[in-house]
């Protein structure tokens, strides 16, 4: 059986490669099937000035921990594709590029899955599926309403502020990738509209050490999906925005206001050449700023608690307050020539003929493990912990999973082992 493996690991990301890499390590053959090639998420579909907002430090892929000399930098876009390539070349996975599953079911009769892809077929006693959780990009209906000169594009398909035609940019949406956009532009001198949303911010730094320093030490990382106060729910709320550019900062959209961005609440609808917004912006911006009190209140507790030295830090007074919301614009006379879309992506598992989903469509496990016999997530927002879909937290999960594959296959061969006494026996 020249096309089975006992693991066939479908994606070739950092999830799918933590996965080759734990099972090397135990000695399990196996192959990826990765669509395009490695890094390709971070190469083709992020921005030129991307960097990551967690600092280098929190990379730590299985075996390959970042070992650079700015553990609390934030590396840029062409470092991070270079990370995960050297991480690839240092263990050397059995990975095919270039290769698309077009599906995956279940031979019963082979007691196997079946892997349909681009070069062929294969089968495997287990799969493990470590695509992440962000396929096809969410453009919502209303973007119909849009005459044809003004040019559209989804946050993954932005370049730099050069590549977009002359004249100002709406922005629609601000969890991290519309924020860090609309800075981006807002940066370059374009005249920038801003669609807010109900994305919360996070600090940046906070009583003398980044945020994410004082939430690794209060444990936050280590918390798991079940011990979360809102459960499976978190698993699709907007993250924070904040951003790692420039040695780190936080984004402050009211500063920007005051530098001449033009703040709207989110868009409401698309007539003739008018834009018409909800009457939210106050509303959005205050909450935001509510949850980076919020997250600032929980470190004081953690360092009184503690008894931790620390500076104080002078309480947060916003900048700027909406003093009379513009619930429409003419885009004309606005000079709008491009809309960006920062509204997120849709999971699409359409390609697994395993009944694995619930009614919507998302994956049920129980830290990756489904109810399917053999059958594994990897790499999935909150999987298991916040970083499950990082770089700080897809080791954890791709060495249980790898310890359970182990399990699972001496059970098999175990079972395998009683039928075959069963025959010698009876006979």
């Amino acid at each position: 059986m020249q096309n089975h493996y006992s693991v066939i690991i479908v994606g070739g990301g950092q999830a799918g490669l933590s996965m080759s890499y734990c099972l090397k390590e135990r000695g399990i053959d196996h192959i990826i099937f990765e669509k395009n090639r490695i890094g390709h998420s971070w190469r083709d579909r992020r921005w030129d000035s991307f960097c990551l907002v967690t600092p280098n430090w929190q990379c730590q892929l299985p075996g390959y921990h970042y070992n650079g000399n700015d553990p609390h930098g934030f590396m840029q876009k062409d470092d991070i594709v270079k990370y995960i390539e050297e991480y690839a070349a240092s263990f050397s996975p059995p990975i095919k590029e270039s290769v698309e599953v077009l599906k995956v079911s279940k031979n019963h009769t082979l007691n196997a899955y079946e892997i349909i892809t681009s070069i062929g077929d294969f089968t495997a006693d287990q799969v493990v599926v470590a695509v992440g959780g962000y396929h096809n990009p969410k453009i919502p209906k209303i973007a119909e309403r849009f005459p044809e000169n003004i040019a559209q594009i989804h946050s993954s398909q932005y370049q730099n502020p050069e590549s977009l035609p002359d004249g100002a940019i709406l922005v629609v949406g601000t969890g991290q990738s519309g924020c860090q956009i609309a800075e981006d532009l807002h940066l370059a001198g374009k005249q920038v509209h801003l669609c807010v949303g109900s994305a919360p911010r996070s600090p940046r730094r906070y009583r003398g050490q980044d945020v994410v320093d004082w939430l690794d030490r209060m444990g936050y990382y280590d918390l798991t999906i079940d011990e979360h106060p809102q459960k499976d729910k978190v698993r699709a709320k907007a993250n924070h925005y904040v951003t790692g550019r420039d040695g780190g900062r936080e984004i402050n959209l009211r500063q920007f206001a005051i530098e001449g961005m033009q703040l709207h609440g989110r868009l409401k609808s698309v007539n003739h050449e008018k834009l018409e917004f909800f009457d939210d912006l106050a509303q959005n911006l205050d909450a935001a700023d509510a949850v980076a009190e919020s997250i600032k209140k929980t470190i004081d507790e953690f360092i009184e608690k503690n008894q931790i030295q620390a500076p104080v830090d002078p309480p947060y007074q916003p900048v700027w307050q909406p003093q009379e919301s513009i619930l429409e614009i003419d885009w004309v006379v606005a000079n709008i020539s491009t809309v960006i879309w920062c509204t997120g992506y849709h999971s699409d598992f359409s390609w697994i003929e395993i009944p694995v989903f619930d009614g919507k469509g998302y994956p049920g496990h129980k830290r990756g493990v489904t109810d399917a016999s053999g059958f594994y997530f990897l790499g999935l927002p909150w999987l298991y912990t916040w970083g499950s879909g990082r770089f700080s937290g897809v080791a954890r999960d791709a060495n249980y999973l790898a310890d359970h594959i182990i399990s699972s296959k001496k059970v098999t061969q175990s079972s395998a082992w009683n039928v075959v006494n069963e025959f010698l026996l009876g006979s």
